[in-house]
């Protein structure tokens, strides 16, 4: 067979038609084939939330799993893809690979239900090397399905970039038969391509570093089509796990769906990443998207949502000349959805696939049961209604624990006696987790569930050195979370940027500070400094003077902010003298099991610096925080539709 065309134009399609009728030579079948794609499942493979321990209509693939048996019983010729962050983000993820083990030669519960649905092929997202690669290559060994990654390669210990391997298969031709619109069959070569975002070399340094390289998405696109062409690709599916962005591709774009849709010879993009729905109104006006087509720069492209939310769909249509050559001459994407929400109701559209379910039951019982195995008490209830606005004790806990692992860690090392901090933030903060998405528990015992609500990222502790100077630039970069207050209004102002990612807002204990928001941010939501004279860190102190911006500072993280992630002043790896094997979540738990019992007040280290008597801000929070927020010292104003609540803060 021919490799096709990436696409004929309309009068040159009907002058070969015209010249088929002629000569004999030519008949050109018309073929329609449905491309479906699940993204980001992240190991919801049933609607159900595990930190609350409660059914959840909003997720699960055995819901998706209904989306696409439909769809697939609406077309004649369909393939079924799905692009990766599967086997992590949730507690069944955690449960399979630090608690239950997995073996070569078991299946993984992700494909214990995936292979029941027949997917054609997968590709690797960033978050499936959380766990090391050994994990990840026992767990793909169960799937029934090829998986392919292009933009990886094995470090081979020279400097001839030539003679690279990748480490997994970076491309694939799927052999298939085609049923024409005429009732014909037609063989047909689809080649399928993956990629990664680049920065898991960043993100999982400890596992990938000496093992592994990454090259750009676009560059390794355009090296490797033209190769799937020659080895007699008909169409070329992309599966980047990469999303949208306007900037220029520097090599190593992290989002760069839509400059691969400008690599000659892809025919249709199905991609992911950004926790978000392509075709929506949230890329209206966005460079080359046709919302209407579902396209990017004219190829047909979807992008599925997260948690198995939604179905996508890229339904191509294809001409097939005698010879067996492709064109695809038009095409376009949509999603459909497994629930509905208006407010704080969320309705399901769908049913779950009842063998699905089966599937993976014995496996949600086993993480439902770890879950709840109590570790123990707290003295206090613990939220994070107010963590964006408020010394929290969620964040207190988490911090209190890891200076404890520091102090343990260090002790006889060249960096016993570094004053130890200690860095937090609110992963549970709202945002696009919705009104729920908070951690909410009541006092008494505390059970893993709680630990993992706590911690919800399986990152690994981390500790590095920095001087006074570094400390400051650290919170000077998180402060970017607030917008900049006009305190001469006495009309209430937003104080949170809801673009600004909350696991990026870190608190560090350990030190005493204001931060000033009638400031404008010395960063900006990239990392990159804007204002080098902007200054929102005040009265920055540690054991009650004035911070020496020549001292050393033990400072406690994750693997995520340690190497790079968040793009935060001085945090490239380079400044890491310890890279702990346990998770910070299993340095919570042990922390916990140690105390017995936990006092998880709020010390109080940090406040807001007065904006005027009359200076009021406002927060979005939970509903459910309204009978805290007097005793928190905020006002509760309403419920608004988005379903949140809108509180009121004085920063007199």
């Amino acid at each position: 067979m021919t490799p096709a065309h990436r696409r004929t134009p309309l009068v040159a399609l009907l002058a070969l038609a015209a010249l088929g009728s002629t000569t004999g030579t030519t008949h050109a079948a018309e073929v329609d084939l449905r491309l479906m794609e699940t993204t980001d499942l992240h190991m919801y493979l049933l609607p159900y939330d595990y930190y609350r321990d409660a059914p959840d209509d909003s997720v699960g693939l055995a819901r998706t799993a209904t989306l696409i048996r439909a769809a697939r019983a609406e077309a004649a010729n369909s393939l079924l893809f799905d692009n990766g962050d599967l086997i992590q983000g949730n507690p069944l993820g955690d449960w399979v690979a630090r608690s239950r083990g997995l073996a070569f030669g078991e299946i993984h519960p992700a494909y214990e239900a995936m292979n029941l649905l027949g997917y054609d092929a997968a590709n690797v997202g960033n978050h499936e090397f959380n766990y090391g690669l050994e994990f990840l290559l026992k767990t793909l060994s169960g799937a029934d399905f090829p998986y392919v990654l292009s933009n990886v390669y094995t470090v081979d210990g020279d400097d001839d970039p030539d003679n690279d391997r990748h480490y997994f298969q970076p491309w694939t031709l799927l052999e298939r038969t085609l049923i024409a619109r005429d009732g014909s069959e037609h063989p047909i070569r689809v080649g399928v391509i993956g990629f990664t975002p680049p920065q898991i070399m960043t993100w999982d340094k400890s596992h990938l570093q000496g093992r592994v390289t990454v090259r750009g998405i676009v560059e390794t696109a355009k090296a490797l089509v033209p190769q799937m062409r020659d080895a007699g690709a008909d169409i070329v599916i992309a599966i980047p796990h990469s999303g949208l962005s306007t900037a220029t591709p520097d090599g190593l774009r992290e989002n760069a769906s839509a400059q691969l849709s400008k690599v000659d010879g892809i025919d249709a993009i199905l991609f992911g990443h950004a926790h978000a729905v392509f075709p929506s109104e949230a890329y209206e006006g966005f460079p080359g998207a046709d919302l209407e087509a579902g396209t990017l720069n004219g190829v047909p492209a979807v992008m599925p949502g997260f948690w198995g939310s939604h179905l996508g769909l890229v339904d191509l249509t294809l001409d097939v000349d005698d010879d067996g050559a492709w064109t695809v001459t038009g095409g376009s994407g949509s999603v459909r959805a497994i629930a509905s929400q208006e407010g704080r109701e969320v309705s399901a559209l769908v049913e779950s696939q009842q063998d699905i379910v089966e599937a993976v039951s014995e496996s949600h019982e086993g993480a439902i049961a770890w879950m709840g195995e109590a570790v123990g008490t707290t003295t206090a209830p613990i939220d994070s209604f107010f963590a964006q606005v408020l010394d929290d004790p969620s964040i207190q806990i988490v911090t209190d624990a890891q200076a404890w692992y520091a102090r343990s860690t260090l002790k006889g090392t060249e960096y016993d006696g570094l004053p130890i901090l200690s860095a937090g933030a609110p992963f549970k903060a709202g945002g696009r987790g919705g009104p729920g998405n908070y951690t909410d528990l009541a006092e008494g015992d505390i059970a893993i569930r709680n630990v993992a609500d706590l911690y919800v990222y399986p990152n690994t502790l981390r500790i590095v050195t920095l001087d006074g100077a570094g400390v400051r630039e650290w919170l000077e970069r998180s402060a970017g979370q607030f917008n900049t207050i006009d305190p001469a209004s006495s009309q209430p102002q937003p104080l949170v940027n809801p673009d600004f990612p909350s696991y990026n807002f870190d608190v560090i204990d350990g030190v005493d500070y204001r931060i000033d928001v009638t400031q404008p941010s010395r960063y900006d939501s990239d990392g990159a400094l804007v204002d080098p004279d902007a200054q929102r860190i005040v009265d920055l102190r540690y054991a009650g003077e004035p911070i020496d911006d020549d001292q050393r500072f033990a400072i406690v993280t994750n693997n995520y902010r340690a190497g790079g992630g968040g793009t935060f002043p001085g945090l490239d790896g380079s400044a890491t003298i310890v890279e702990a094997p346990q998770t910070n979540r299993q340095v919570l738990v042990d922390y916990i099991l140690e105390s017995g019992t936990i006092d998880p007040a709020a010390d109080g280290n940090w406040s807001f610096e007065p904006a005027g008597p009359d200076v009021i801000v406002t927060l979005e929070s939970s509903p459910a925080a309204q009978d805290r927020a007097a005793d928190a010292g905020l006002e509760f104003v309403e419920v608004l539709d988005s379903g949140f609540a809108q509180y009121r803060l004085p920063l007199r």
